[in-house]
């Protein structure tokens, strides 16, 4: 579809759709008899609290749950209204943006949503402060007022990008009577105003969701049943894609797997492939006295990675090796490290190592979690490094707990992990992977970098911030805080038996169940 092409056109400050009548009618109801729609997937869901989590796992499912002030339909690139009625910038400063609430809204519970729990909501947020939170999101949020059936948010710095930003999973909004003011909810629940509620959960293992009847917003329709199975690794899921134990198995299945899938062209099996503008970099902890806090250390271990080989041996070149913060055919992306390091060199990492006087070898460890195929990515990694003389690297592999808490804390010196788009903008590469409040943690602050994300979100036309997101690369190719091996497209496959897969992801970072049918 040429809409993932991903075309960058300038924001509409004002996102003012008016619907002419209170609520909006459900155009199809579904059967509670029907068997439910089973969907097989690696995600780990860290939270189901929308301020306890910025992962693709949680916000896959808080798209479902949780309803925001706007929302992304499939095949736009600028958010509708969803539990507000009309959206806006008041002022040409980009520092005030009005909400006006739809009327009757209520949480799955029945009890009311208001402008007070939209506010709560995000107070609430910046208040716990998780590690894990969506707080590096939020980071030109000042303060939120609420009013009747209004809620004003009053910035710290223009922002042309927020209406984006509380579209996502940060944006979701909570019951207060049922969620703590200043401390997550830990009892395996959820109470939002999304398109599902919860039926049943078992962390780890699996979700059951129903629809929500009383859900009033941007959707038309109300999907079916829909249970979510989670699988421990890519050879888990692939053994139940094999037996049919899912109908759609997305996000997760093995290189070979899918690469064999495509070139059979399978039998009663739909394969859709989309960009997802997801990538995986390797991340440096900066702290002082780390191993990789020199800038030459990590200068030459990007002088060695051979991402075409990674591609190529590890994933079966269903992935793409990518050289720079922001993926091909978005809008700002460019080739900053290429630039650099064009190819593999271990003769340029040894002369910047020893200008700088760095004795050798060089010990570090790479930490990882999850992801198809991340041991034989960590160690061909390793085997690259190692096989220059000039590193000595053992990789550990975590559960992704463990990790999330471990690279927040700077327990690795370096650790390989995932990003996936919160929305179609270039700024979900930028801001929260090298701004200072990074959600990466790992210490790396620039100053230049800092006051050219200003620059990029002071302009409403997203094309003319490229420039700046060029500079910003530029720079981040010299400090190497991470190193980006590649980006990938999203592979979701289905049997014959199911439509609207091809609907499930698209780049906006919603994840459409409502979208899945029977036929």
């Amino acid at each position: 579809m040429e809409w993932f092409q991903f075309r960058i056109v300038a924001i509409i400050v004002a996102v003012s759709v008016t619907f002419g009548v209170i609520g909006i009618r459900l155009l199809e109801a579904y059967e509670k008899g029907e068997k439910p729609i089973l969907v097989g997937t690696t995600d780990t869901v860290s939270s189901l609290d929308p301020a306890g989590a910025y992962d693709a796992g949680s916000w896959a499912v808080y798209s479902n749950l949780y309803q925001s002030l706007l929302t992304f339909e499939r095949g736009k690139e600028e958010p509708v209204p969803d539990a507000a009625r009309s959206c806006e910038f008041t002022g040409a400063d980009l520092l005030q943006y009005t909400c006006e609430l739809r009327s009757d809204l209520r949480f799955a519970n029945g009890n009311p949503l208001t402008a007070e729990a939209v506010k709560f909501s995000f107070d609430r947020i910046r208040r716990i402060k998780s590690p894990q939170g969506p707080m590096p999101l939020l980071d030109t949020l000042g303060s939120v007022k609420a009013r009747d059936n209004t809620v004003t948010f009053f910035l710290r710095s223009p922002d042309a990008t927020f209406p984006f930003k509380i579209a996502t999973g940060a944006g979701s909004i909570v019951d207060p009577a049922t969620y703590e003011k200043d401390r997550l909810r830990e009892d395996g629940d959820a109470n939002g105003s999304g398109p599902y509620r919860i039926d049943a959960y078992s962390e780890g293992r699996e979700a059951r969701l129903v629809p929500n009847t009383g859900y009033r917003g941007a959707l038309g329709s109300l999907g079916n049943r829909v249970t979510i199975r989670y699988y421990d690794g890519p050879g888990e899921l692939e053994k139940a894609w094999q037996k049919r134990e899912i109908d759609v198995a997305a996000r997760g299945l093995p290189p070979e797997a899918l690469t064999s899938v495509v070139e059979a062209g399978a039998r009663n099996v739909n394969v859709e492939e989309n960009t997802a503008y997801a990538t995986r970099s390797l991340v440096f902890n900066l702290r002082r006295n780390a191993p990789l806090s020199e800038p030459a250390v990590r200068q030459a271990v990007a002088a060695v990675i051979d991402r075409q080989a990674l591609a190529r041996d590890v994933h079966d070149r269903t992935v793409t090796p990518l050289y720079s913060l922001i993926p091909t055919g978005v809008n700002g992306h460019t080739t900053s490290f290429f630039e650099n390091d064009p190819r593999p060199d271990p003769d340029r990492a040894r002369r910047l190592l020893e200008e700088a006087g760095i004795e050798t070898p060089v010990r570090f460890r790479i930490a990882y979690s999850q992801g198809s195929a991340t041991d034989a990515e960590a160690e061909l990694l390793r085997d690259q490094l190692e096989e220059t003389g000039l590193f000595e690297v053992d990789v550990t592999r975590h559960a992704w707990a463990q990790f999330q808490k471990g690279f927040a804390e700077g327990k690795y010196d370096a650790y390989c992990i995932g990003w996936v788009a919160d929305f179609p903008d270039p700024e979900t590469f930028v801001t929260p992977v090298v701004g200072s409040g990074s959600a990466f943690h790992n210490q790396y602050r620039d100053s230049r970098v800092d006051r050219l994300i200003r620059a990029t979100q002071r302009t409403t036309d997203r094309r003319e911030a490229a420039r700046d997101f060029a500079a910003i690369q530029e720079i981040v190719a010299e400090d190497v805080p991470l190193i980006p091996l590649w980006e990938r497209k999203d592979y979701v496959l289905s049997t014959d038996g199911v439509a609207g897969y091809q609907y499930l992801s698209d780049g906006s970072g919603a994840w459409r169940l409502w979208e899945l049918s029977r036929i």
